[in-house]
């Protein structure tokens, strides 16, 4: 368990997430490491990119190694850290999704330890996630609670 799993006492990660230019690219490359994958389009409104509402459209796709998600995403339209990704030159490897249960908690756990939300989005009152990031550290975390 690394350092920072056990300083916020997280679980396993159960998610990676590819960020690609080209969906249609992106499976045929990936297809060959991770078998087939399921897609869906994913419009997200409502979520805080930096604190300010912004809304997008992505389409994601989804795969599976061992108990590992693998997630593609390419952004359709709109703002969203994938398209900040993509705009700095990044392809590939964006985040790691850890399933927590207590959203909020985890995220003020993760903030006094250095990280800062750059995208989250509420649901109700069960779901939520946040995407969270330390300045030194280009790799993205992703906390989800969902029942």
């Amino acid at each position: 368990m690394s350092d920072i799993q056990q300083k916020l006492d997280l679980p396993p990660a159960d998610q990676i997430g590819f960020v690609v230019p080209d969906m249609d690219q992106a499976l045929a490359h990936y297809r060959p490491l991770f078998g087939e994958f399921s897609m869906m389009q994913s419009p997200v409104e409502g979520a805080l990119l930096h604190g300010e509402p912004a809304d997008c459209d992505l389409t994601l796709a989804f795969g599976k190694s061992g108990d590992l998600e693998i997630e593609l995403i390419a952004v359709n339209s709109g703002k969203s850290p994938h398209q900040e990704f993509l705009d700095a030159g990044g392809n590939g490897m964006h985040h790691i999704r850890f399933r927590i249960e207590d959203h909020d908690s985890k995220v003020a756990e993760a903030h006094a330890i250095g990280y800062k939300t750059i995208w989250s989005h509420r649901i109700g009152k069960d779901i939520a996630w946040s995407y969270l990031q330390k300045e030194d550290d280009p790799l993205i975390i992703e906390f989800l609670q969902m029942p």
